[in-house]
């Protein structure tokens, strides 16, 4: 048998296989709100072992991004809920990950055209794409500790939002230089204070928000993704073999579901988390590289011991029916990177399984 194929359990969830479907930002929520094409989507997909959906904003300033779904209101739960039936009645099993864009916003996405908040007052360099053209992040607005403490209550809010809507957990996105990053990654934050400086202060807030949320809905229910060496959306990590090693011992009392890792071209990182984790690691693999994950990829990952579970993006987005196209040795459909982001059913829920075809 692949080993991909090997069930495994996370947290208190006994998983059919190693397969995880990747969190992948696919633009398609209406105000905020998922519809009846992200639950054929996801419940297509329910083969998985585990899907972690696309980012979803805890807040209204969470917000990185056109039409991507929020979870911070009573009606974006009943919207979720939709989804997290359909992935059910299909036998899966969706963790919702919880992502606060931080820097990496702008005004025009929020109602009352505020600056996006960061642990430093530092512009990404990056740019937003909107209906009306590319658009330059502003320079944020530097967050106070009410600030810092008002965003840990809204992620810990969202995840019990996300409990009421029917997730079997909660995965905190701490990577590719969101909010969370921004406070671990030393080039985004500059503070001074408790947050900020050396080490054990710049990864107290991703502490703090795993073991809110761990504390409101269960550490079994509460996964975190991490980037260690990341430099997406303008990070840049000067300390990255001593800052990650450190975060997830500090992380390991709370208990947590797992911690996802994904792979920035750094299996030597890999292996030393593997280490110093003590539960299920889960991992995106991408040992040499920016390329797309293969299933060798993962199968590699898995005889090489740095992983319980190989989460795979375009592969999934591409291939509804994974595993059984693994049964099979294929072939694998490939996705076009035309379709990512927004649209309609047309590279969303039209890839055929191999039945189908």
């Amino acid at each position: 048998m692949n080993e991909l194929l090997a069930p495994v359990s996370v947290g208190t969830l006994s998983l059919p296989n190693r397969l995880a479907m990747a969190p992948m930002t696919r633009s398609r929520a209406k105000g905020g709100h998922v519809t009846g094409l992200t639950a054929e989507y996801y419940a297509q997909r329910a083969a998985a072992g585990l899907i972690i959906t696309e980012g979803t904003q805890p807040c209204v300033i969470g917000q990185g991004y056109i039409d991507t779904p929020g979870l911070h209101t009573p009606e974006h739960a009943a919207a979720w809920r939709a989804v997290t039936e359909a992935v059910h009645e299909r036998g899966g099993r969706i963790f919702v990950q919880l992502m606060h864009s931080g820097r990496i916003g702008h005004p025009s996405l929020y109602p009352d055209g505020s600056l996006p908040l960061a642990p430093t007052a530092i512009p990404s360099g990056e740019k937003l794409y909107t209906p009306d053209g590319l658009l330059d992040h502003p320079r944020p607005r530097e967050m106070t500790l009410a600030d810092i403490a008002r965003s840990v209550d809204e992620f810990t809010a969202a995840a019990r939002l996300a409990m009421d809507a029917g997730f079997d957990g909660v995965e905190l996105h701490g990577a590719s230089g969101y909010l969370i990053h921004q406070f671990l990654a030393d080039n985004t934050n500059r503070r001074t204070d408790a947050y900020g400086g050396p080490i054990e202060n710049r990864i107290r807030f991703a502490v703090e928000v795993a073991r809110a949320v761990a504390d409101a809905i269960g550490p079994e229910r509460t996964g975190i993704r991490l980037s260690p060496g990341s430099t997406l959306n303008g990070t840049l990590e000067s300390d990255t073999e001593d800052l990650y090693p450190a975060l997830v011992r500090a992380l390991g009392p709370a208990g947590l579901a797992y911690v996802h890792i994904s792979e920035f071209g750094t299996r030597d990182i890999t292996k030393l988390l593997r280490a110093e984790w003590p539960g299920t690691l889960i991992l995106n693999p991408h040992p040499a590289g920016p390329e797309p994950a293969t299933v060798a990829d993962g199968v590699d990952a898995l005889r090489e011991g740095v992983a319980d579970v190989i989460s795979l993006g375009q592969l999934w987005l591409a291939n509804p029916d994974l595993p059984a196209r693994i049964v099979a040795g294929g072939p694998f459909a490939d996705a076009d990177p035309a379709t990512f982001y927004g649209g309609d059913h047309r590279g969303y829920t039209d890839y055929p399984t191999m039945a189908a075809r």
